[in-house]
């Protein structure tokens, strides 16, 4: 059962496919930041100083040791952000990856299966006789 289960794990596409996990989660904290720390700042600077971390509808207010309870507007908002951001960035990188298959595909013309040929040169034949 190990040795399957080293089969399977260690497999390329599985090896891939979790490098692409990896990259992608590291890449979508990226694109977080970009939004949170440079794109919204002059956003909210340019609408009567809003800072959108802040920015939130309050349902009810704390009392006691029980907590607030509130819509967060402002983050859901930079989530949205981040969220478009890092759609548009994926859309763009497999837009590219489809048009170079896509392109790798038209170069090589596919070659006849061996009994195609075979029967035409048999026709051929024929029609000379």
């Amino acid at each position: 059962m190990l040795k399957e289960f080293k089969e399977f794990a260690f497999k390329g596409n599985l090896v891939d496919m979790a490098v692409g996990f990896i990259l992608g989660g590291a890449f979508a904290t990226v694109i977080k930041s970009l939004v949170s720390n440079v794109i919204m700042p002059p956003i909210g600077l340019m609408l009567s100083n809003v800072d959108y971390k802040n920015l939130k509808y309050t349902l009810k207010p704390a009392e006691g040791d029980k907590p607030e309870v509130a819509i967060n507007v402002g983050l859901f908002i930079t989530d949205l952000i981040s969220f478009t951001l890092l759609a548009l960035v994926v859309f763009i990188v497999v837009k590219k990856f489809i048009t170079a298959f896509e392109k790798k595909k038209e170069e090589k013309p596919a070659a006849p299966p061996k009994q195609e040929v075979l029967l035409e040169a048999i026709l051929d034949e024929l029609k000379k006789r």
